[in-house]
């Protein structure tokens, strides 16, 4: 045996991701997690990019009820094996996102908190917004917004905000695994109405830190949106 061993390559946090696809998709009028995008299901595209993802070590997955046994036989049939569990939803998306974080694992030192809508997430996305999470305890990716901002009442514009400093936010949005349980469960308690994951540990006093987003990780809200995405698919498709 040599006088030097190989150090062994420390491991990076261990991630939970939860992917909440419990919408009632009443906008798209049908469910949109399940259309087909150049012949792969919408929640089977999100979810194979957080089974490619290094830092990822497990897969919840949040769906409305009726939906929970075909969910699961398509991750068994594209072979997401990351996918531990798939759940029903609960009647807010805050309450389903609290739920798919009690089914994580104890193990879990970081939670990623996941659209099903959204199935051009990239696994290079993922593992950045992980990285940032580790150090800041709270991140989410963003993307400046193009359009000038205005804020209005009765039809009549107020103000016009300045766009510097204006950001999109996406998913995942990545935290400390006890603080976004914590976070969650206090907006539920509070009955606070959120639009994000982050806006509940920003209730907290806790800062949100903000990664590079990607234009192409669209949420597909409307049957516009799922035109787009189609041609997204078999643009990300080419050769």
């Amino acid at each position: 045996m040599g006088l030097f061993r190989r150090r062994k390559k420390e491991a990076g946090p261990s991630c939970s991701a939860v992917v909440v696809a419990a919408g009632s998709s009443t906008r798209m009028g049908f469910d949109k997690v399940l259309a087909d995008l150049d012949g792969t299901p919408v929640i089977v595209r999100c979810l194979q990019s957080f089974q490619q993802a290094p830092s990822v070590a497990e897969v919840v997955v949040v769906t409305r009820t009726q939906l929970v046994p075909e969910v699961a036989r398509l991750c068994q049939d594209y072979g997401l094996s990351k996918v531990s569990k798939v759940i029903r939803g609960g009647d807010s998306r805050t309450q389903s996102a609290r739920m798919g974080t009690l089914e994580c694992s104890p193990k879990a030192k970081l939670i990623a908190i996941h659209d099903g809508a959204r199935p051009f997430v990239t696994v290079r996305l993922i593992e950045d917004a992980v990285a940032q999470a580790a150090a800041s305890g709270a991140t989410a990716p963003a993307v400046p917004v193009k359009d000038t901002i205005k804020t209005a009442r009765d039809g009549l514009v107020e103000a016009t905000l300045d766009r510097e400093t204006l950001f999109a936010v996406q998913t995942p949005q990545v935290f400390d695994g006890d603080l976004i349980r914590a976070a969650l469960q206090k907006a539920l308690d509070d009955g606070a109405a959120l639009t994000d994951d982050c806006a509940a540990v920003e209730r907290l006093g806790m800062r949100v830190s903000l990664t590079p987003g990607d234009e192409r990780n669209i949420k597909l809200t409307t049957p516009a949106d799922l035109l787009v995405g189609q041609l997204l698919a078999e643009e990300m498709a080419e050769p």
